[in-house]
């Protein structure tokens, strides 16, 4: 792999770990295992992940996301426990994947493997805090259930296509942006309408008192 795949690799999956750390483990590992993922002779301490105490902790981890994710509120708690978890997992997944030999690109994979692990972590964990509001039960169930199927799919194409890499790190990246912003907003117009529903809202001074 060229020095473009390699980053495109690595944007993949540290944004693929901030939605699914464990399944995104699992799925490295196993394409590993069986040699789906050519590594670089820089790379081959990433074969670490296809250990199988790994992929069976990684497997134990999946399942545990799986179930967790299916079941409101307990998906939000999920994702306040990972807040550290999924960004760290995604540095570290980024830092594997560059040259052990410069410092420089190790600093900048685990910051950005970080840092795209965490944006996308929040865009999952916003997701979850809007969708959790609706009263009726399947939504969050069909929410968790697209997310399984995209970051499988994704991960698959990222593995398979490693060119592809970089044009999926970088849909993902504005598509976090671009949710973690929108539904900012609309959690704002939530609050708004709550406060006004309930009487809360200040009243204006410009209007007379009496």
């Amino acid at each position: 792999m060229g020095i473009l795949e390699i980053l495109g690799l690595a944007g993949s999956l540290s944004l693929l770990a901030g939605w699914r750390l464990y399944l995104t483990i699992l799925a490295t590992g196993i394409a590993m295992h069986f040699g789906w993922l050519p590594l670089p002779e820089h790379l081959q301490s990433l074969q670490i992940l296809a250990n199988p105490w790994v992929l069976g902790v990684a497997a134990v981890g999946t399942l545990a996301e799986f179930l967790a994710d299916k079941v409101a509120w307990i998906d939000s708690i999920w994702d306040t426990i990972h807040s550290l978890i999924r960004p760290l997992g995604g540095a570290l997944l980024a830092l594997a994947l560059v040259d052990s030999s410069d410092p420089a690109w190790q600093v900048i994979a685990f910051i950005l493997g970080g840092g795209g692990a965490l944006l996308s972590h929040g865009a999952k964990a916003t997701t979850r805090a809007v969708v959790n509001v609706s009263p009726e039960p399947f939504s969050n169930a069909a929410v968790s259930t697209g997310e399984d199927v995209a970051t499988t799919g994704l991960l698959a194409l990222a593995i398979a296509y490693p060119p592809l890499a970089i044009v999926i790190a970088i849909l993902l990246l504005v598509a976090a942006v671009v949710v973690i912003i929108a539904l900012r907003r609309l959690l704002r117009n939530i609050k708004a309408t709550l406060k006004r529903t309930l009487g809360d809202e200040p009243a204006d001074p410009a209007l007379p008192s009496g």
